[in-house]
């Protein structure tokens, strides 16, 4: 059927899947160049915002490369506002009309901005960390809504039958119970173990430009926090997947999944601790921090699933 939208057909459920994807993905990569602006101090590359230096929206010569990275990580946003505006428009040209998918696109739609505002204020109390942390911690809750939107449109691209299996007869409805209270509780824990991690991040060494104050909290002290939060983590984790082996099949693959990413962010967090935190590293961890809040997000969903 034609629609009266300058004439194109209307979205299938596999088109705006495909658009949550690359939503969902953009906005992760933000937080990988977000994390090399900061490892290269390139925080105040550009100085002021929304322009990059008074009376110039562009970097020039004299800032060097660190007005590059900052600049370059700029206008990545503007792509994650063209991808946010089409998948929105997907989503609302959709029919029949999906009413949680207009919401959750709308969500990260109205976010993109509202987190470039976020960034820029970043740079105007030059780099305080704690709005800095509030920086990152809006990206993950644009990526917990993204994440969202993809499970539900992936759910209606391949049909009421595929996917991961709902709850059944056979699952006890006690132990069930139990297994979403785990579940919500490690998303839960997830958000304070990834704040945590901000704060660590806002007493360490990568302050994303040496003149950036730190919050004046003993990186030690901090540490120890974030791995007391990650070793709880770990052991609600551990109890929910031999819940869901055992006796809680519709929550099992979500369940391993998040283990899995629990173990390799565990691993490179204390690699990156005893190496000093080498910038790479650093990066890396800041990308597993998303995933991780990817595969929390999956597993509050997978809750769900009837």
């Amino acid at each position: 059927m034609i629609d009266s939208w300058f004439g194109f057909k209307r979205p299938t459920a596999t088109y705006l899947y495909y658009w949550a994807i690359a939503n969902l993905a953009a906005n992760v990569l933000l937080v990988v160049t977000g994390g090399a602006v900061r490892v290269t101090d390139s925080g105040l590359g550009c100085p002021t915002w929304p322009q990059c230096t008074s009376g110039s929206v562009t970097p020039h010569a004299a800032m060097g490369i660190h007005g590059l990275i900052e600049f370059g990580n700029r206008m990545l946003t503007w792509v994650l506002v063209v991808i946010a505006i089409a998948t929105w428009v997907a989503a609302m040209r959709r029919v029949p009309v999906d009413r949680l998918s207009r919401r959750l696109a709308t969500g990260v739609a109205m976010g993109v901005p509202l987190q470039a505002i976020i960034g820029g204020i970043t740079v105007l109390t030059n780099l305080n960390p704690w709005i800095v942390a509030f920086h990152f911690l809006a990206t993950m809750v644009i990526i917990s809504l993204a994440t969202w939107m993809v499970v539900h449109t992936g759910s209606a691209a391949r049909g009421p039958d595929a996917g991961e299996p709902g709850a059944t007869d056979a699952e006890s409805a006690v132990l069930r119970r139990f297994g979403v209270l785990l579940a919500w509780a490690l998303y839960a824990l997830t958000w304070v173990t990834i704040y945590l991690g901000t704060v660590v991040t806002g007493s360490g060494p990568h302050a994303g430009d040496i003149k950036a104050h730190r919050n004046g909290l003993e990186p030690t002290q901090a540490t120890q926090l974030h791995v007391d939060a990650v070793w709880t983590l770990v052991g609600l984790t551990a109890a929910l997947i031999l819940l869901a082996v055992a006796a809680v099949p519709s929550l099992r693959r979500a369940a391993l999944i998040f283990g899995g990413v629990i173990v390799v962010q565990g691993i490179i967090g204390y690699v990156q601790y005893a190496a000093g935190l080498p910038e790479v590293l650093v990066i890396l961890h800041m990308f597993g921090s998303a995933l991780l809040m990817i595969g929390a997000t999956q597993l509050v969903l997978a809750t769900t699933r009837r």
